[in-house]
């Protein structure tokens, strides 16, 4: 049963796939620090803080609404992903991977605002 946000699977692996993209964005070029590499990690940061806050609100509707935005940011992240790669910044292997990660996370997100439909 779940008890805490950290309970949450979709949490968890959110939390791997925003530690992936800090490791990703620390071999982005420095000029690149207060461009791409914020907004990677700030969408990425966003994804597990919203799922976090809208587990902790006080009805499904506030729910839905904070998975919405952690759905947003994981599109925004994916798209900053396909960027970084059509730039050639950051390790490919890495961006894959994180990409990975980031549509198991959506689907996850997905699933959990088909569940808790009104």
């Amino acid at each position: 049963m779940v008890q805490s946000f950290r309970d949450l699977e979709v949490w968890k692996r959110s939390i791997q796939m925003t530690v992936s993209i800090y490791r990703l964005t620390q071999g982005f070029p420095k000029d690149e620090i207060y461009g791409l590499t914020s907004q990677m990690r700030r969408s990425a940061v966003s994804v597990p803080s919203n799922i976090a806050e809208g587990h902790g609100r006080l009805n499904k509707g506030e729910y839905r609404q904070f998975l919405g935005i952690a759905r947003g940011s994981n599109f925004e992240l994916q798209t900053q992903l396909e960027i970084a790669r059509a730039l050639g910044k950051g390790d490919s292997k890495l961006i894959d991977e994180t990409e990975s990660q980031s549509h198991e996370v959506g689907k996850m997100i997905f699933g959990i605002l088909e569940r808790i439909k009104d």
